[in-house]
């Protein structure tokens, strides 16, 4: 009898995988997706290159790229990878977004936001901007996959909601991201300088946009110290480690806020004299608090899409016969 050739093989641990991991049953799937999504120049490539321990320059992101991690589990058992996505450009290059996000792989995804906590008045718009494509993507390849396995959507849905006790008082009044979500305040080394009612105002603001989505808060920088921290979380993402249940709200020192252990009643109203809160007309409270937030912190106009420069430009992807060729055409 002929041995199995390698297409045949590759092909039944494909089709294995998939019955096997489609059944709901609490077995541990060995592969996972991370997307960082967030500010252009943030820092999400020197976080995903801290969690990789990789120790080289982080090189600015163009467009979508992707790279992975493997992690030990035992003597003699696969190793579980971690695939990294990373969306270049800040809020320019949003049609990107459905591309790592796929029905084959969202029941193990999750989402990295990270916002440069020194820069507050692009803060809002980016999150928003963000958030909004990422979520419609999701919402449509569930309901996709709700066509193709109700019983895969309906634990999705149901997942929404693990992060958050049954007798949370808040259930009523939030609603979740459809897949776990990370926000990740950066550069908090020049966020810490800030006047503090600047910073209690966009601490106050993260917490109830993290609190809302069901999704964990924390803020680093270049200390290593926390980027140990953020190292862990993004490990429990990809490897399914731990979940750490420190919580810091301490608008002084860095928050970390694990999904869920937040409520309403600590992180309190949106910062204004109570005079001044009838006069914002609020179609729901995300929206105020966006209202409240862009009264101090006025966004600016700009064209998302004057950032994106000519990859054929760039020195990191220069090719000399190729470029030769191309400035012969061009003349």
């Amino acid at each position: 009898m002929p041995s199995e050739t390698l297409w045949e093989i590759a092909k039944a641990e494909v089709e294995e995988r998939r019955s096997g991991g489609s059944e709901g049953d609490g077995v541990e799937i060995g592969e996972k997706s991370v997307f960082f999504i967030g500010s252009k120049n943030g820092g999400k490539t020197t976080i995903i290159l801290r969690c990789l321990d990789r120790d080289e320059p982080p090189k600015p992101t163009l467009a979508l790229e992707y790279t992975y991690g493997r992690r030990a589990k035992g003597h003699n058992i696969p190793k579980d990878i971690a695939h990294f996505w990373e969306l270049g450009g800040g809020t320019s290059l949003l049609d990107l977004i459905s591309i790592p996000i796929t029905s084959d792989t969202l029941r193990t995804f999750s989402i990295v936001l990270v916002l440069d906590l020194s820069k507050p008045n692009d803060l809002w718009p980016t999150m928003e901007n963000l958030l909004q494509a990422t979520k419609l993507n999701v919402d449509k390849v569930i309901m996709k996959l709700g066509k193709k396995n109700s019983k895969a959507a309906s634990e999705m849905r149901q997942k929404m909601w693990s992060n958050m006790q049954k007798d949370h008082p808040d259930r009523e009044l939030i609603d979740p991201f459809p897949i776990p979500l990370v926000i990740i305040g950066s550069k908090y080394d020049i966020f810490q300088d800030f006047d503090s009612e600047k910073r209690k105002v966009i601490c106050k603001t993260l917490r109830f946009v993290a609190h809302y989505y069901g999704a964990s808060l924390m803020f680093t920088s270049k200390s290593e110290a926390l980027l140990l921290k953020i190292r862990g979380v993004i490990n429990q993402l990809a490897f399914g480690i731990n979940k750490s249940k420190s919580i810091c709200v301490d608008q002084n020192k860095p928050l970390f806020i694990t999904a869920g252990l937040d409520s309403l009643s600590q992180i309190g109203s949106p910062p204004l004299p109570d005079n001044d809160i009838g006069k914002f007309h609020a179609r729901s409270p995300m929206d105020l608090w966006k209202k409240v937030y862009e009264k101090l912190f006025p966004p600016k106009s700009i064209n998302t899409l004057k950032d994106v420069k000519d990859p054929a430009q760039d020195p990191q992807y220069a090719e000399s016969e190729v470029d030769e060729m191309r400035i012969q055409k061009d003349q």
